[in-house]
């Protein structure tokens, strides 16, 4: 069944994975984190979101910043010889591991995001129904309930998110066609030994990015 949010944001950043070192964000939100956000508001193992339409109602900036990161990660082989033998040291140095890193983020973002959601079967109960969870979803937007704050790409970027009732107008500057190239779909957990990323090829009509369904020939591995 289908919702349409409303969301808006000081920053932004939907990192490009070819960027290695540097967070380079893509121009719109991505299909995987319209996905998240919706999660972070109702998440239920019984069903699936699915994002059909995002629609971008503020002009495309951007902006640059420097900020501290953390430059490594606990390496997996001392995570699990903690695990075997019951000690190990499990953390980082922060003051020794910290540098300062650019980062190319979206300012002032504002999107409406259409979504629906598909029941799964094998994980709902034999109560669950459609009109349940579309109740359940409407009920925590009008009251701006979340099972944890929804962001916008970093947990820094916090969103503020909506119902909404009407779509407001696409921007001037966006009417026509704008090819943004290839960009993350999602991420296809079907093998948990070997999850790979799926990417399609974005561009807005009038505004609009018309997310395609993942098993269509326009979703590639």
């Amino acid at each position: 069944m289908p919702i349409c949010i409303e969301v808006k944001g000081q920053f932004a950043c939907f990192t490009r994975p070819e960027m290695k070192t540097e967070r380079v964000s893509y121009d719109v939100i991505t299909p995987s984190a319209a996905r998240g956000l919706i999660e972070s508001i109702y998440w239920h193992p019984g069903i699936r979101w699915v994002i059909d339409r995002i629609h971008v109602l503020s002009s495309i900036r951007f902006t640059n910043i420097r900020r501290n990161e953390v430059k490594s990660t606990i390496p997996a082989r001392s995570v699990k010889t903690a695990m075997e033998r019951g000690q190990g040291d499990l953390y980082l140095v922060t003051q020794q591991e910290i540098q300062q890193r650019a980062s190319l983020l979206l300012r002032d973002v504002h999107y409406v995001i259409e979504a629906h959601f598909d029941i799964v079967p094998e994980k709902a109960s034999p109560g669950d129904n459609p009109g349940k969870f579309q109740d359940i979803v409407t009920r925590r937007l009008a009251k701006g309930q979340a099972y944890s704050q929804p962001y916008l790409g970093c947990r820094e970027f916090p969103a503020q998110v909506m119902p909404c009732a009407e779509i407001p107008p696409c921007p001037d500057e966006l009417r026509g066609e704008r090819d943004l190239g290839y960009m993350l779909y999602d991420m296809d957990y079907s093998n948990p030994e070997d999850i790979r990323p799926l990417f399609f090829r974005a561009s807005l009509q009038d505004g609009v990015l018309h997310v395609p369904p993942r098993d269509s020939e326009e979703v590639k591995g």
